[in-house]
């Protein structure tokens, strides 16, 4: 295993990077049954046709950026844009609503004695008697908080919302505007999930959590599996496959659900490296890939990525990644505003696109590796790469994307 590379990157001013490679990446292993056991085929297509079956179910654009590519030397540099999935601003309609649904469908089948219902029957009211008694519950930093609040208004239960300390109150009133109650609590993002599942025990709730942890595994394989149509979807707007693929990490869901869908897709030879971007102030897959085992890290959490602000990494996500992670790269939030505000302000031949500052931590994390001629021969960056990113968010606090990147996100979309 190479030794880890820490250097000043070129992107937030006096920002540094560290990349910590895997000791356990291995692309010749066959997807096993434990990867299998938590995302696999069968389920990504239930997913899938569940999903698209949805209102306002749209593919998201897939856009390419030239002029980016060519500055840092490599042959393609493309930008999966969610910030218009649902209505919602991000990614995360995908995977909360989708567990709630399917939360729904198993409890109104084990009540009352019937097959799972079609969600047509759902959103027709059909099981009102049952669902309205419901209440499902989560922790969030915001985005995942808002698609679990979405998705309660529309298939018919109730719903409170837990956020930390630090969680913006543009965050908290956009959940609220999905009807859901919300309850903010002392600590960071790990407080929040302890609270949320000792509540949600007292009060007969259920937790819909994108992270697991033990004894609480089965829903956030829903999450999940909703999460890898993003990744189809980006698959199969490419020409040609990625050789790289730079994707944040929060609790490691989405990155899990990435790397999963591609390495099914591809199979090992023809997989991309995937290559995990992580908060430097919550590094909690940075150490967990340093010490080769699970590691969490403390403290208050306070990364400007709020999406992102997590201090323990989800169980079932690191038994996926654990072979198909090839190194995780760490990001300040100085480079996370440069990007925000560099989509922004797009160089010649790329489009003008509105990010938010969870949205930008896997382009953060490529363009300081590009940069550096170390860890440039490290990840195996060169003219012919063709490198994925995934934009997960746009402006999900659009008083704090104006104060960021100094301009409105509807200034910035006039302009595009």
């Amino acid at each position: 295993m190479q030794d880890p590379i820490k250097y000043a990157n070129s992107l937030g001013q006096g920002a540094t990077t560290e990349i910590v490679f895997n000791r356990h990446f291995n692309p010749g292993a066959d997807y096993s049954n434990k990867q299998a056991a938590v995302l696999n085929d069968a389920a990504f297509e239930t997913a899938r046709s569940t999903i698209s079956a949805w209102p306002g179910y749209a593919t998201t654009p897939l856009l390419g950026l030239p002029g980016i590519a060519a500055e840092a030397g490599v042959a393609a540099l493309h930008y999966k844009d969610e910030g218009g999935r649902f209505g919602l601003g991000s990614f995360k309609a995908l995977g909360g609503a989708y567990a709630v649904l399917r939360l729904l469908t198993r409890e109104v089948a084990a009540r009352k004695g019937i097959d799972a219902p079609q969600i047509e029957e759902i959103l027709a009211g059909v099981h009102d008697d049952v669902i309205s008694t419901i209440t499902v519950c989560c922790a969030t930093d915001g985005n995942h908080g808002r698609s679990v609040a979405w998705g309660a208004r529309i298939f018919g239960c109730k719903c409170v919302i837990f956020i930390h300390a630090t969680v913006s109150e543009g965050r908290k009133s956009a959940i609220e505007a999905y009807g859901a109650e919300v309850r903010r609590c002392a600590g960071n993002y790990d407080d929040s999930v302890r609270e949320a599942d000792e509540t949600a025990r007292a009060e007969g709730w259920f937790v819909v959590s994108d992270t697991s942890y033990p004894g609480y595994t089965e829903i956030p394989k829903d999450v999940m599996q909703g999460y890898e149509v993003m990744a189809a979807e980006a698959a199969e707007q490419l020409d040609a496959g990625p050789t790289h693929v730079f994707v944040q990490t929060g609790v490691g869901g989405v990155a899990a659900a990435v790397a999963a869908q591609l390495r099914r897709r591809y199979g090992g030879a023809q997989a991309p490296r995937v290559i995990l971007a992580d908060p430097e102030d919550s590094a909690c897959w940075l150490e967990t890939i340093r010490n080769g085992e699970p590691t969490a890290v403390t403290g208050d959490l306070d990364t400007l990525m709020a999406g992102l602000a997590c201090g323990e990494i989800s169980l079932l996500a690191w038994d996926v990644l654990k072979p198909l992670c090839f190194a995780t790269i760490s990001v300040a939030d100085a480079d996370a505003v440069a990007c925000m505000r560099r989509l922004a302000e797009p160089v010649p031949g790329d489009p003008a696109i509105v990010a938010g500052e969870s949205a930008v931590a896997g382009l953060a994390a490529f363009l300081a590796a590009a940069g550096n001629a170390e860890a440039r021969a490290a990840l195996e960056l060169d003219a012919a790469s063709r490198v994925l990113v995934f934009g997960t968010e746009a402006d999900t606090d659009p008083a704090l994307y104006e104060e960021l990147v100094g301009k409105s996100a509807d200034a910035v979309r006039a302009g595009a």
